[in-house]
């Protein structure tokens, strides 16, 4: 447990570094799901995410002679950024280590954040790639680390966050909802509510394709998860904190686990409904909600918007996931009888008034009968589904369905 008075410590170190985010009243939301939601914007800080606290409460911590010999982090985005910009506040070289898959939106902000003080290495797939290379590195040149969660004195500065909740509610809050990646943003806060205000409960919340934290805490120790859906770049770690989770598995009410399929749906929807532009983890504690309802009905509720460093490349790759998600998209190998006028018949007698093709791969076989055709196929409605297939088989069309194969998905998207 990190104590109150580093937090409040870290508050003080921060001042006019890290910016007090704003926690807005959302109607939209709290209509829909009957509860008082509350948005903790740390997607307008500086950096664009809450990881600015941790990195500059730690790099500004450090002894004279540390700070002569640099800093090494390894981060997937948001921590880079923290560091960066700190590095750049507090004229020290840093080398930051990234995941080659980082979206090229966070390595470009992160050099526009560090300037001149800092040089970027892009190192394997994942978190874990990159920070066994930033280790080595660190070693050999003797500079210091920053770690992106497992560090006191950056669970410490994301222990800021909730202390600014807690100062900038006029009501009981029932129910803080913070993202987990390694942990950090959870301990911290864990740590000053525990402290300060033990009647409020703290909700975790991963994406389904890497739950790290709830797995460990499930098995009771800290588990290294052996695959991982990369796709929340900001919140898929194989492994958390060693630090991070003796907190978390102490203090943590509740862990619950997103697809990631509906933190996409939720990205759309808050900027195309309330013009709020968030990555994939910072849409985690509001996609949560659908998953909470019954707990949450009636009460206050505020959720940690985490960051917004989204790359606009991703875009159609985020609508494409919850389009699959929402049962709104879906490919069919179709086998069409090779004779005039079959995809004339395809599009009259087996698509729906509000059905639209959206890939149509054909290649004519030798076979006289008939060839196959991939062919992709959005819908209005979910249930439009059942409708579609019966018309397929009422016009004789022979038919394989392959939304229910993820790999196959996966090489299509």
């Amino acid at each position: 447990m990190v104590s109150l008075d580093n937090i409040n410590k870290a508050a003080q170190n921060l001042q006019g570094v890290s910016m007090h985010t704003p926690l807005q009243y959302n109607l939209q939301l709290s209509e829909e799901f009957g509860c008082n939601v509350y948005l903790k914007r740390e997607d307008l800080q500086v950096v664009r995410s809450y990881k600015i606290r941790g990195a500059y409460n730690k790099i500004s911590s450090l002894s004279d002679f540390e700070k002569q010999h640099g800093v090494v982090c390894a981060s997937a985005g948001n921590h880079a950024q923290g560091v960066a910009y700190s590095c750049r506040k507090l004229n020290i070289k840093g080398t930051i280590f990234m995941p080659a898959t980082t979206p090229s939106q966070k390595i470009n902000q992160v050099k526009l954040f560090g300037k001149e003080h800092v040089d970027v290495m892009l190192v394997g797939d994942t978190f874990d790639d990159a920070y066994k290379a930033s280790v080595n590195f660190c070693n050999s040149k003797g500079a210091a680390f920053v770690h992106p969660f497992d560090d006191e004195k950056v669970i410490a500065g994301q222990g800021t966050v909730a202390k600014e909740i807690v100062e900038d509610a006029d009501f009981k809050i029932d129910f803080i909802l913070v993202p987990i990646g390694g942990g950090g943003l959870a301990a911290g806060c864990v740590s000053y509510l525990s402290q300060t205000k033990p009647k409020i409960k703290i909700i975790g919340v991963e994406p389904e394709g890497a739950p790290s934290m709830k797995t460990s805490i499930a098995n009771g120790f800290n588990t290294e998860l052996k695959e991982i859906d990369k796709f929340v770049d900001g919140a898929a770690v194989k492994k958390v904190g060693d630090k991070t989770f003796e907190i978390c598995k102490q203090k943590l009410s509740d862990i619950v686990l997103v697809p990631e399929g509906k933190v996409c749906t939720t990205i759309l929807n808050l900027y195309n409904h309330q013009a709020i532009v968030v990555e994939p983890a910072g849409a985690l504690t509001v996609a949560s909600l659908n998953y909470l309802k019954d707990t949450l009905k009636g009460k206050n509720v505020v959720c940690v918007v985490s960051g917004s460093n989204n790359d606009i490349m991703r875009t159609e790759e985020i609508r494409e996931r919850s389009l699959l998600f929402e049962g709104l998209k879906h490919f069919f190998v179709i086998r069409f009888p090779q004779r005039a006028g079959a995809l004339k018949e395809f599009v009259g007698n087996v698509l729906g008034p509000n059905d639209d093709i959206v890939h149509f791969e054909y290649m004519k076989k030798n076979n006289r009968e008939n060839g196959p055709a991939l062919v992709g196929v959005e819908i209005r409605e979910s249930r439009d589904l059942e409708l579609l297939k019966d018309n397929l088989v009422k016009s004789g069309f022979q038919f394989e369905y392959l939304n229910k194969n993820d790999n196959l998905l996966q090489f299509l998207m």
